[in-house]
């Protein structure tokens, strides 16, 4: 089923209503379950990234992402004393062609692959003063670059910094978790370049995709949880350890 530009915002705040009975294991139960057959989330398994840049130049190459910018990006973390208190952080041009040869041989380290975690309750779309950012039926945040103003009120709403304003076009731009792929059947292109299967794009709303067994049996987290802002990015093994 095809939905209007409208239609989709008149549904947005019924997205956010979804996601509290996805969490609940009743999503047959939120107001839009019928109008769309999907509700799209990411799995990251941080114990298989590799940091090898593979999904940053794919996302690039895809979506003709300006030098300088990043709808995803790679940070490695480099934990000396085996504990998060104060992680070295670092993401040379995105992680965009890998990082350099680690020098603390008893030190810790491990991959977060960054990008938008695709909200049900976005601040981004709260925001917006003309709803040229919105949440998809299927639960995929967007942009309508048409109406975009470029104000930049979404980038800095966006608790995860995962937003920019295109140097040329002027408008927010961002991951759209590749729509124009996912939407024909297709997978994101940073799950295709995926080397090691690290990212796995998910389905919440079929019962037979992979994530719900994964989901019940790994302590995935999300990033700042406490924006409770509903993320659809999981990640497992998000302090570096392997579950």
């Amino acid at each position: 089923m095809k939905l209007n530009r409208r239609q989709m915002l008149i549904l947005l705040p019924a997205a956010a209503v979804a996601w509290k009975h996805v969490l609940a294991g009743t999503p047959e139960e939120s107001p839009n379950y019928k109008m769309t057959d999907h509700w799209w989330s990411l799995l990251i398994d941080i114990p298989k990234c590799i940091g090898c840049g593979n999904c940053v130049r794919a996302c690039q190459a895809e979506n003709d992402v300006p030098d300088g910018n990043f709808r995803t990006w790679v940070e490695r973390y480099h934990v000396s004393d085996w504990n998060m208190t104060s992680p070295e952080v670092i993401s040379p041009d995105g992680g965009k062609e890998g990082f350099p040869v680690a020098t603390d041989e008893a030190g810790k380290y491990f991959f977060v692959p960054k990008m938008c975690n695709q909200c049900a309750d976005s601040p981004c779309t709260q925001v917006c003063p003309v709803g040229a950012t919105f949440v998809s039926p299927d639960g995929v945040v967007l942009v309508d670059q048409k109406y975009c103003l470029g104000c930049a009120y979404c980038v800095q709403a966006c608790p995860y910094g995962c937003r920019y304003i295109h140097p040329e076009k002027k408008v927010a731009d961002k991951c759209t978790l590749c729509y124009h792929r996912i939407t024909k059947g297709l997978t994101t292109a940073c799950c295709e370049a995926c080397p090691t299967g690290a990212r796995q794009l998910a389905d919440l709303k079929n019962p037979k995709d992979p994530i719900h067994a994964f989901l019940k049996t790994h302590a995935v987290q999300v990033l700042k949880p406490q924006m409770a802002t509903g993320a659809k990015v999981f990640y497992n093994g998000l302090d570096g350890s392997v579950r």
